[in-house]
């Protein structure tokens, strides 16, 4: 599993990787406090606060392709 931070400041935003996120067959979660919901919904991240950065749980370890396809999101 990895962990990392990623920041959703548009709608678009959120489209482009919900996408994204939906051509992998492994699981990815994000969490803002404590609610933890499934990277593959759209309405379920619509329901966070996206002001702030959010936690994201990936559930593989073979996931180079998709953390280069989701880079512009990411927190440093």
């Amino acid at each position: 599993m990895k962990e990392l931070t990623i920041l959703l400041n548009t709608i678009n935003d959120v489209k482009v990787f919900v996408n994204t996120v939906s051509k992998y067959d492994f699981d990815v979660d994000l969490i803002s406090g404590r609610y933890a919901i499934d990277a593959k919904s759209i309405m379920g991240i619509f329901s966070l606060d996206l002001s702030k950065p959010l936690k994201m749980q990936v559930y593989s370890d073979n996931c180079d392709a998709f953390l280069e396809e989701i880079k512009p999101f990411l927190v440093k």
